[in-house]
């Protein structure tokens, strides 16, 4: 299966730095300047949540499609038709220069109690639909329309009920006014869920968890079963609205992938092993790999490789991944950075070059034996002067590698190194210091004399509050693996980083 594609290289060390400050770019992909080599047409997804790849029938989709088409998924978790534009999520499309954009939002427009700055009335939601197709057109660009997917909101009839009937009806009104093709979604989901009813359609979405551990169903989001579903019928849809299209169209419906599948067992409750690779700040004695580890369910086996002084080149070199690779896991995570900026030629990368190459092997190497890879920056030091956190260590060249490497080998990626900072910059030094752990064997090596401070290892403290992160912020993306994680402790209060889930 082709899944939609990003293909841009590397940038230099100084454009990493830039980009360690837009969080955004790690679930927004960065536009690539050409077109996938074989392609004769490109076709960008434009909306929501529900559009996505990992939480949408984006994916689904794009797997319906010849391979001559380049197919683009622009969407984005927790969008508006006002916040798409705001967040610059808008002309970041348009610079792609699609062929045709599918156009679907209405999720996070729609108006609650909650009065949430994305939303908007059904009048500014007309207008912005109004003048997304003007501008597509202005340049160059053929808009189709998709009415908003429904909810599965099955009632006592065992009909859904779907609270977007209204906005369906003003983006069907806009393409009939603008002459736009239009794919009425709404509509034909809903019919489709009818037919099959709850328990079948439960079944296409993911769950949730609450505090308590209780697994609830997500009435909003898709799991891979469900994209591949909703993912056939737009694209099917697409060829009858645009009939020029059609022969761009799979004949039959597209198997899910071996990921796919493995997703689907995991949804299932089936066993599985992830398993971390990193260095001193993953491993068991210091890092954050115990307290991950500790909040899966007894279906998971968790194993923890990560190892003390360890680079991704030393890692690499003495054969430690050789090792982790004959675990045999599912799902691997990386995470290192500390130690690939030591001057140490046998450690040493270069974040815009060595660094990127070795997590592109790591990447490579885990999907050739059937494993589906997870790629984190670093965590933070615990370092503050004048009050404030150090957060110039060197250690943003790397999580911005890493962030650019995810987005490229569409890896989904979790921000702990933006996470950690953004969750220390609100503790003193003194506060932090709770985290610290004492007599590390990496501690005299990063901190000069054993008798200071170890601000980079953790304590149990530190290990259960760091790996908590973890665990939040992979099933936000790697959704299927939230029923594994278990509910937050109470009272917790989770630091989570922007993600396809986000939304209703």
């Amino acid at each position: 299966m082709r899944l939609s594609r990003i293909t841009f290289g590397i940038a230099a060390t100084a454009l990493l730095i830039s980009l360690a400050a837009q969080a955004e770019d790690a679930y927004v992909p960065q536009p690539p300047e050409h077109r996938r080599p074989g392609t004769t047409l490109r076709i960008d997804l434009i909306g929501d949540s529900t559009q996505t790849d990992n939480a949408g029938y984006g994916r689904g989709f794009c797997a319906h499609l010849s391979p001559k088409v380049d197919c683009l998924n622009m969407a984005k978790g927790g969008a508006s038709t006002k916040t798409y534009r705001e967040d610059g999520l808008w002309d970041r499309a348009l610079s792609t220069k699609p062929d045709y954009m599918l156009i679907q939002f209405g999720h996070n427009d729609i108006e609650s109690s909650e009065h949430l700055a994305r939303q908007v009335t059904i009048e500014v939601y007309e207008q912005n639909l109004r003048r997304f197709v003007d501008e597509a057109r202005s340049h160059g660009i053929k808009p189709v329309l998709v009415t908003p997917l429904t909810r599965r909101y099955f009632q006592k009839d065992g009909k859904v009920h779907s609270d977007l009937l209204q906005h369906a009806a003003v983006m069907k009104r806009v393409a009939a006014d603008m002459h736009v093709p239009v794919i009425d979604l709404q509509t034909e989901s809903i019919a489709y869920l009818d037919r099959i009813g709850e328990v079948a359609g439960t079944k296409l979405g993911i769950t949730k968890k609450d505090a308590e551990g209780k697994l609830a169903p997500d009435k909003t989001h898709l799991n891979w079963a469900g994209s591949f579903v909703f993912g056939r019928m737009v694209a099917v849809d697409l060829g009858k609205a645009v009939p020029t299209l059609h022969p761009y169209l799979l004949r039959t419906p597209a198997a899910l992938p071996p990921e796919g599948e493995l997703a689907m067992r995991v949804f299932e409750g089936k066993p599985f092993k992830i398993v971390l690779v990193g260095d001193s700040t993953t491993a068991t004695e210091g890092g954050w790999g115990p307290g991950f580890c500790a909040t899966l369910t007894s279906n998971v086996t968790c194993v923890d490789l990560g190892a003390n002084g360890r680079s991704t080149k030393s890692y690499l070199d003495e054969g430690l991944w050789t090792k982790a690779l004959a675990e045999n896991g599912n799902y691997y995570t990386f995470q290192f950075g500390h130690n690939d900026q030591k001057d140490d030629p046998k450690r040493h990368t270069d974040p815009a070059t060595t660094y990127s190459d070795n997590l592109r092997r790591f990447i490579r190497e885990t999907r050739a034996m059937g494993g589906i890879p997870i790629v984190l920056s670093p965590l933070s030091r615990r370092t503050y002067k004048d009050g404030k956190l150090v957060e110039t260590d060197g250690l943003k060249e790397y999580g911005a590698a890493a962030r650019q490497v995810a987005a490229e080998e569409r890896v989904n990626f979790v921000d702990l190194l933006g996470l950690s900072q953004k969750f220390l910059s609100t503790m003193t030094q003194e506060e932090a210091d709770a985290f610290d752990m004492v007599g590390h064997p990496d501690a005299k090596a990063e901190n000069a004399a054993p008798a200071k401070p170890d601000r980079t290892h953790l304590n149990d403290k530190g290990k259960a509050v760091f790996g908590r992160m973890v665990a939040d912020n992979i099933i936000r993306s790697q959704v299927e693996l939230g029923p594994n994680v278990n509910g937050l402790p109470a009272g917790a209060t989770p630091m989570l980083q922007p993600a396809s889930t986000d939304g209703h």
